[in-house]
């Protein structure tokens, strides 16, 4: 008996956790040339999840800037690295968006996730030291 009430709170916070995190993938994008995305819709906040990966791993590149779709507006950059790895950027607000991706020598992956503002509060800012 002990051992099914166990198993049924186990269960029961898996559940819990599955519906508090409600992040879902708007768009995805990946290639290893530069491009400038279709458009996607979000409504703040949400987060760009990127990748890069590479053979050379002195000479890659990746750079993203974000786009205002409607008016082709540049709204900055919000990447640059030289360096494999992997990292989210968190925006505050919603639009109708386009990045343009530039890559040299580099594989990449970038998702768009729409989360909740509750979802805003696991996201903790970090300095590279690079």
């Amino acid at each position: 008996m002990k051992v099914t009430l166990t198993l049924a709170a186990a269960a029961l916070a898996v559940l819990l956790s599955s519906a508090v995190n409600s992040k879902s993938v708007v768009r995805e994008f990946s290639g290893s040339k530069g491009v400038t995305t279709a458009p996607f819709t979000v409504d703040g906040p949400w987060l760009l999840d990127w990748r890069l990966d590479t053979d050379y791993e002195h000479f890659a590149a990746l750079d993203i800037a974000l786009i205002e779709a409607g008016t082709g507006l540049h709204m900055g950059r919000v990447l640059h690295t030289k360096y494999r790895g992997n990292g989210l950027k968190l925006f505050e607000d919603g639009g109708t968006y386009q990045l343009r991706i530039s890559s040299t020598l580099a594989r990449w992956r970038v998702k768009i996730e729409q989360i909740t503002p509750e979802e805003v509060e696991q996201y903790t800012p970090r300095r590279d030291n690079k």
